[in-house]
């Protein structure tokens, strides 16, 4: 399917770079992964995976190790990135397929995924109720969404403004996330919710901890993190 400049926002070079690093692999994407695991009911094999804005493919050998799925769908919207993409889908033990196209009209049949792993992804969607009822319909019946984003505060702060690239009229709270997720159908209870509050989603990127100055009692949600299923 072809993208059209309304379709999207192209991230920065800097923000193509970055999420391409050890930091943000080591820091970002494992230590989310760590986090929605713990969320998961007992299952661990899911047959099924579709990555959501798979980028270069930087999750899927982390999908494959904590899953063990005997495939796994990227779906992303930046050509640019497919042949990264489809090198690292080479290195994992089961079937990796890669994908061109718009994660708010998904070319995949009704039902076809046990899991659709959204992380970091969600927030560069424009149209946000287009996408979650497309992840809704993909996901089989007693199917999970692992979703891992970062919340309007975050997005619309000062060093996230000047290094990276998004619509910022679509961002939301960790609030708003919610509300938009469970009123598509998805099934969400208290405990598989997790707002942490690590130092590089700060506003001031973790300069107050780095001082010695006190965090505030209840800052508004920078990260939002959740297992919801169907």
């Amino acid at each position: 399917m072809k993208t059209t400049a309304n379709d999207w926002v192209k991230e920065s070079a800097f923000g193509i770079w970055f999420l391409n690093t050890e930091t943000w692999q080591q820091r970002v994407l494992k230590i989310a992964l760590a986090d929605l695991e713990k969320q998961l009911p007992a299952q661990k094999h899911y047959p099924a995976i579709l990555d959501i804005g798979c980028g270069r493919g930087n999750a899927f050998r982390l999908l494959e190790e904590r899953f063990h799925p005997d495939s796994i769908t990227g779906i992303e919207i930046d050509d640019a990135l497919l042949a990264d993409a489809i090198k690292r889908g080479k290195s994992c033990h089961c079937n990796v397929n890669i994908v061109q196209g718009n994660a708010e009209v998904m070319p995949f049949p009704d039902q076809a995924f046990d899991m659709v792993f959204c992380h970091q992804s969600f927030h560069h969607i424009i149209r946000h109720e287009q996408a979650i009822q497309s992840f809704y319909r993909v996901l089989k019946p007693g199917g999970v969404l692992l979703f891992a984003e970062s919340c309007k505060r975050f997005i619309h702060s000062v060093p996230i403004r000047l290094l990276f690239r998004h619509p910022m009229a679509a961002q939301k709270t960790a609030g708003e996330y919610l509300a938009l997720i469970k009123n598509t159908g998805f099934q969400l209870q208290e405990q598989v919710i997790s707002t942490p509050y690590l130092w590089w989603s700060r506003p001031d990127i973790g300069a107050l901890e780095w001082f010695g100055l006190p965090l505030p009692q209840q800052p508004e949600a920078t990260l939002l993190n959740l297992v919801a299923v169907k």
